[in-house]
């Protein structure tokens, strides 16, 4: 079907994206656009941009309003919990499936559609042992960034485990997961013109506001 070109900013605004999401998606976006044009080998590098900036749509479904209560400033408590609502009631309780039906109401190639389902803390493993360097780059992109910004993995990892120390502080998935992203760490750079401590904040500051004006067609 025929779709309008429209800007990122533009797509996040329609679907009520919470400013806090939408800095992470940018943030990803920039950390894996960075990597691709430092990169020794050909990647798809749109396809990748495109699954971090949309990799999180669904999100809201499962935010805790009373965790970090300052992201939902300057609108508000009731004001993101009626859009969670209506986030539910549209695409249910699942946000993984509720980003996968936005990105197809964006109509993103069967391309994004499959790098978005590679930014998984379960199919880590699987990105790591196999040779497509556009699944580890967007995996590894998405770990680097915490709600805050740029970190080392090693950094994000303390993140999530306190994050999610209710689901137990040392499981066999958890284990999996981490040991797999150093891998991926490993691959990824030893193909890279950069080092992992290249990547920061500063780094990313221009490409965010370049990616702000990306324009989905």
């Amino acid at each position: 079907s025929d779709k309008m070109a429209m800007s990122v900013m533009d797509i996040y605004k329609k679907y009520k994206i919470m400013p806090s999401l939408q800095m992470h998606m940018l943030r990803v976006a920039a950390v894996a656009s960075l990597i691709c044009d430092n990169f020794t080998e050909p990647v798809s590098k749109e396809d990748i941009v495109i699954a971090c900036l949309f990799h999180d749509m669904g999100n809201i479904i499962k935010f805790k309003m009373n965790v970090l209560p300052e992201f939902l400033e300057p609108e508000g408590l009731e004001y993101w919990q009626k859009v969670k609502d209506e986030y539910t009631e549209k695409y249910g309780e699942n946000e993984h499936k509720a980003t996968m039906q936005i990105a197809r109401e964006l109509n993103v190639n069967d391309r994004v559609l499959n790098l978005i389902e590679a930014i998984s803390f379960v199919g880590a493993p699987h990105n790591a042992a196999g040779r497509d360097f556009d699944k580890k780059v967007v995996d590894y992109a998405d770990t680097r960034v915490n709600p805050f910004g740029v970190v080392s993995v090693e950094q994000r990892f303390l993140d999530l485990r306190k994050r999610y120390a209710h689901h137990g502080s040392d499981t066999p998935e958890r284990n999996a997961y981490e040991n797999a992203l150093r891998q991926i760490e490993q691959q990824i750079f030893a193909k890279c013109k950069i080092k992992p401590e290249d990547i920061n904040n500063k780094a990313i500051t221009p490409i965010i506001l370049k990616l702000k004006d990306f324009v989905l067609e």
